[in-house]
């Protein structure tokens, strides 16, 4: 074997386990790399230099409601230390719809989706003021950035977005990016910011996306005396999604559920994903320096390209195709494009140019792709011999 081909497959092994190839020549011993592979994740995570940092309404507000201006200042200053190392930050934030509730005292989360409107359109105004003067200690500029899902899911307004952040971050400023709940018409869900952390993370990409949360990160058998931090989760199945709750806060949205269902958006993207406590005053410290902090989501290897993230994440698909197991196994296996032959069944109504699911026979989606034809002419068999959803529209989830 040449000197060339072992270099190639160390490289190739580097990027199995860490997801980026190695900067330096790096031999690595293989069995140790296997026994290791948390550690090498964690430690993976010392290089990172764009991080999304999502705060979650129970970490930003006090008993009353209302902002905890002393739990505020010290996450400031654990995201104002990051961007003194050198990295850059980006802030998704929770707690507007709180602190408009404390505001015009209301002492649950309103029902009614106006007054949720109202409580945001309050409570924005009031966070920004309190992030802009906690940053301004550190001589740090903040931006405001409020998102809608329909400006990810339109391509233009998508890359739109994407070149407004970098640009934001190429000039030291950090980013504080909240839903536009006082204009949603959508129940003010993206569904919630931990999706949307998820997808800022994505859309940049990110080299790492961190929730701060109440929790210490995902905890086996919560409430129970067997109770225990899971430190590393290396695949999201069943058993991972039994551990997660939604929640009975009077003014979060999401709980552990909605962070597990974030973790499957970054962790598909190839970013990996940390749940920990914002409770803690060196919690950002830790995970930047590699050691064992909250629960970590290893990343698969590679991250997918800016379309494919954008068709396997930021829409809502319009229907579904459901195909027999030798269009599943073409898709999957070989990287075929899905032909009409392979369809039994087309669910929902759809036009050409829609994202839509492919399932297999038992419902289940496993990949996303954009059709080339309607849902009518797909029921009436009214196809040319051509493909129905390209292999470069088509994502494996």
């Amino acid at each position: 074997m040449t000197a060339g081909r072992r270099e190639s497959k160390r490289g190739m092994m580097w990027k199995l386990l860490i997801g980026k190839p190695p900067r330096a020549p790096f031999v690595l011993p293989f069995a140790a790399a296997l026994l290791n592979l948390p550690e090498m994740q964690r430690e993976s995570l010392k290089a990172a230099t764009r991080i999304v940092v999502k705060l979650g309404t129970g970490v930003l507000t006090d008993s009353r409601k209302q902002p905890d201006l002393a739990q505020m200042e010290q996450l400031v200053a654990q995201m104002a230390a990051q961007r003194q190392a050198g990295r850059e930050i980006v802030l998704v934030t929770s707690g507007a719809v709180g602190a408009g509730m404390g505001a015009l005292g209301y002492a649950t989360r309103p029902v009614n989706l106006a007054e949720r409107q109202a409580c945001a359109a309050v409570g924005q105004s009031r966070l920004m003021a309190m992030y802009e003067k906690l940053f301004s200690k550190f001589n740090l500029v903040v931006g405001q950035v409020l998102l809608t899902h329909e400006d990810l899911e339109h391509h233009e307004r998508h890359l739109n977005a994407r070149n407004t952040l970098v640009t934001l971050l190429d000039r030291g400023v950090v980013p504080i990016i909240n839903e536009n709940d006082a204009v949603s018409i959508t129940e003010l869900k993206f569904g919630d910011n931990d999706k949307l952390s998820a997808l800022v993370a994505a859309l940049l990409p990110a080299d790492l996306l961190v929730i701060l949360t109440t929790v210490d990160g995902v905890i086996e058998n919560f409430g129970k005396p067997s109770a225990r931090l899971l430190s590393v989760i290396e695949q999201i199945d069943t058993s991972i999604e039994d551990q997660a709750g939604g929640t009975t806060s009077a003014t979060a949205v999401g709980g552990m559920k909605s962070k597990i269902e974030a973790a499957k958006i970054v962790v598909r993207s190839g970013v990996p994903l940390v749940i920990a406590s914002g409770q803690k005053h060196d919690t950002l410290a830790r995970i930047t320096a590699g050691e064992d902090e909250g629960t970590l989501f290893i990343a698969q290897p590679t991250k997918l390209q800016g379309r494919k993230r954008w068709i396997a994440f930021f829409h809502h698909p319009k229907g579904a195709l459901c195909v027999d197991d030798g269009a599943k196994l073409a898709l999957r296996e070989k990287g075929k494009s899905l032909l009409p032959p392979g369809v039994v069944r087309c669910e929902g109504d759809f036009f050409a140019g829609d994202v839509v699911r492919v399932c297999d026979l038992d419902g289940m989606e496993f990949a996303r792709g954009i059709v080339r034809f309607d849902s009518e002419a797909v029921r009436a068999r009214n196809l040319p011999k051509e493909e129905l959803v390209h292999r470069d529209d088509l994502v494996i989830l």
